[in-house]
């Protein structure tokens, strides 16, 4: 059985994910996102989904982009212009 590199619980279905040259074997999918996902440079939390990105910073959406002083970025849900 294959470790988790997060929890170190030893799984029979554990998994590999590989990014960019990293790499890291799992056992939930919880695991593998507080490894693998970015977090939010204004209030970090994970990105799950594909996030903002602004200048090299990321941000889980277009109110935590506005708050951090970026512009132009639009929310789906409301329509509004950061």
């Amino acid at each position: 059985m294959n470790r988790c590199d997060v929890c170190g619980n030893s799984y029979d279905k554990a998994f590999t994910i590989e990014q960019q040259g990293r790499r890291g074997t799992f056992d939930s999918f919880e695991c593998a996102i507080h490894a693998f996902a970015p977090s939010c440079d204004h209030c970090g939390c994970r990105i799950i989904g594909h996030g903002a990105e602004s200048d090299g910073r990321m941000f889980c959406c277009a109110h935590c982009a506005q708050a951090s002083g970026e512009s132009g970025m639009v929310d789906r849900t409301g329509g509004e212009r950061a």
